[in-house]
């Protein structure tokens, strides 16, 4: 090991050590940390951590073609990637899975290969970056790869990472459109659709989704598909009644209306082809940036973080039997979007133990001889329909032990305290899971009494986990605390239970038609623009989104060709490199989709998603196109 590379894990470890003492095992610490100067080596830098390394999912973000002076730049790009993707299902949810660390490794050049154009000069950058596949002719500008052996380096000095439980992410300094999936995820860092790009790449490289694309080449519709039923989950050849008929791909979902917008049903094109090949909605973030990952997708995305970790974090050693004169206990992950269910059984007996995550065998009365005792966790998410994906090791873990009555249980002196909880300094938001694990003294379990604004709150056998969502809060601030019986101890946290609100703005209609009770119309008879702005009482990003007649959500980013200009609404669509963006009414992805107009009224609606997870109410106004 070289000497930089020793300096280098002793700032690894500092860093990683004081996040962890200032958290209580688990916390968030900010992206910024001494700038490197020019000749520093790589830097480490811990943005989000919820708990050791090696029992988590480790995002790994390094930005090339960032200089020492742009480092400032590479950390504003990585935090507005990281806004991004935690309003986006199921991250949003499996956020508490997921440390994100920055390796900061300053580029000698500003920039990247072949950016935008083949004959755009070499940068001397930490990664070697590159549009066009690695400047190959016969690639596609958009694919932008990165050096894997390179890149591996940097991530190996994340101490207790590893392939198996990390995704490296790495940030192009660039404004072009770009990114790549596989064993490496890229993307542009400047572009205005970049943030989006991240995801969808995540869902490539972590998921192993395809491409819903039907061209390969930007402006070549692909053709017919002539392949074999496809091994991707989201994609077929068969039709919903064969689907049923087979219990086959997606037909738990079928019928129901689509999280990306529209029904799940058979929508026709995908893996670069325009027909032959089917996707399960008309469209997702794995086919046009913007939307949400669908119901089919998303299942997929919450196997594929979960399988990174182990539900049960910690339990009552199993090694050798135990007496029957003591406590036994598991410790759990905590999802922000939902509690995991624990399950406990005597002797193939389910206990009525109603989720407690700590058995009190003493209350068991167990006759004489050995007996089998086991804890079942399982995520109940509503994401996952399918019992194979439920029951797998990513979703359902299970402890077991051994009990002998004969045998007499030490006494120990374990003090009952805190030993985890939900980050104390940010707000959490009123769709929250906030958790609090303690101590296990083998004679005693410890009690947490949770209160709301200083009146107690009921929380049933499982005090470790309080679902914010049961509480229905009324919109406002509010004061939750955590206090353990017979101690001191208690932790606090600031409930932010009011969304954030969004106003929109239009370029000037032909006219505005104002009814009692309607929304306001605005009449046009060709393209308009619409900006949309957020503001929050809380500190933190706020993700603007909007849909156009009930269609899916869309994440609002400006313009593509700059995020600081408003979104463009036209009667058939803006073509910018060979993708169509803003066709009012029925969307339009590509130029050989349907350009044809559709005149009359349209609803617009908008909402926000803020830093704490709340989602605010939609609001919304109507636009009539006319034809001019």
């Amino acid at each position: 090991m070289t000497s930089r590379n020793k300096g280098v894990r002793r700032e690894v470890g500092r860093l990683v050590t004081a996040c962890l003492l200032a958290a209580g095992l688990v916390g968030t610490a900010p992206a910024a940390a001494e700038t490197p100067t020019p000749g520093d080596g790589p830097v480490v830098v811990p943005v989000q951590t919820t708990g050791p390394a090696d029992r988590r999912f480790n995002l790994v973000f390094m930005g090339d073609g960032y200089t020492a002076a742009e480092m400032p730049a590479f950390r504003a790009d990585l935090e507005r990637h990281l806004n991004t993707l935690w309003s986006i299902e199921p991250f949003a949810s499996y956020r508490s899975y997921i440390n994100v660390w920055a390796v900061e490794a300053p580029s000698a050049e500003s920039g990247v290969d072949c950016d935008p154009g083949l004959d755009a000069p070499a940068r001397d950058t930490a990664l070697d970056m590159g549009f066009w596949g690695g400047c190959n002719p016969d690639s596609v500008q958009r694919l932008l790869t990165v050096d894997s052996r390179k890149a591996a380096a940097l991530a190996d000095l994340v101490p207790g990472t590893s392939r198996a439980n990390r995704q490296v992410v790495a940030l192009a300094h660039s404004s072009t459109y770009g990114g790549a999936g596989g064993g490496y995820a890229t993307a542009s860092g400047g572009n205005a659709l970049s943030s989006l790009i991240t995801p969808h790449e995540i869902g490539h490289s972590l998921g192993g989704l395809q491409d819903e694309y039907d061209y390969y080449a930007r402006g070549v519709p692909g053709g017919p598909y002539s392949g074999p039923e496809p091994s991707s989950v989201h994609h077929t050849l068969l039709t919903e009644r064969q689907m049923l008929e087979q219990r086959a791909k997606w037909w738990r979902w079928l019928g129901e209306r689509s999280e990306s917008g529209g029904v799940i049903g058979r929508h026709e094109g995908g893996l670069y082809s325009t027909a032959g090949v089917w996707r399960p909605s008309r469209h997702s973030l794995m086919k046009t940036l913007g939307y949400s990952f669908d119901q089919v997708e998303r299942e997929v995305m919450v196997r594929a973080i979960s399988a990174k970790v182990n539900l049960v974090q910690d339990h009552t050693p199993n090694t050798e039997p135990l007496g029957a004169d003591r406590t036994v206990w598991v410790d759990t992950l905590h999802p922000v979007g939902g509690a995991l269910s624990v399950t406990w059984r005597l002797d193939g007996r389910t206990l009525p133990t109603d989720g407690a995550r700590t058995v009190d065998l003493r209350r068991l009365r167990l006759s004489p001889g050995p007996h089998s005792l086991t804890a079942t966790v399982t995520d109940p998410t509503p994401f996952v329909r399918d019992p194979a994906v439920r029951a797998s090791a990513a979703l359902t873990r299970t402890v077991s032990w051994t009990v002998d009555p004969s045998l007499t249980t030490a006494r120990d002196d374990t003090r009952a305290a805190f030993t985890g909880h939900t980050p104390l300094g940010p707000p959490v938001g009123a769709r929250t899971v906030v958790h609090a694990d303690t101590t296990h003294p083998v004679d005693r379990t410890p009690d947490v009494r949770w209160r709301l604004d200083g009146r107690p709150v009921s929380t049933g056998p499982n005090d470790r986990d309080l679902d914010l969502r049961s509480l229905r809060l009324a919109p406002g601030t509010h004061t939750l605390t955590a206090h353990l019986a017979g101690t001191s101890e208690e932790l606090s946290w600031t409930v932010d239970a009011r969304p954030a609100t969004a106003a929109y703005e239009l370029s000037e209609p032909l006219r505005t038609v104002r009814r009692p009770g309607q929304p306001v119309e605005y009449v046009y008879d060709g393209p308009f623009t619409m900006r949309l702005t957020a503001r929050d009482d809380q500190e933190g990003a706020v993700v603007t989104q909007f849909r156009v007649d009930g269609d899916g959500w869309y994440t609002y980013y400006g313009w593509p060709t700059d995020a600081g200009a408003p979104f463009r609404f036209s009667p058939g669509g803006t073509v910018i490199d060979d993708l169509v963006y803003g066709k009012l009414g029925r969307s339009r992805a590509v130029p050989w989709d349907d350009a044809t107009p559709d005149y009359g009224t349209h609803r617009i609606e908008y909402r926000t998603i803020d830093a704490a997870g709340n989602i605010g109410p939609a609001r919304g106004f109507l636009v009539t196109l006319v034809e001019p």
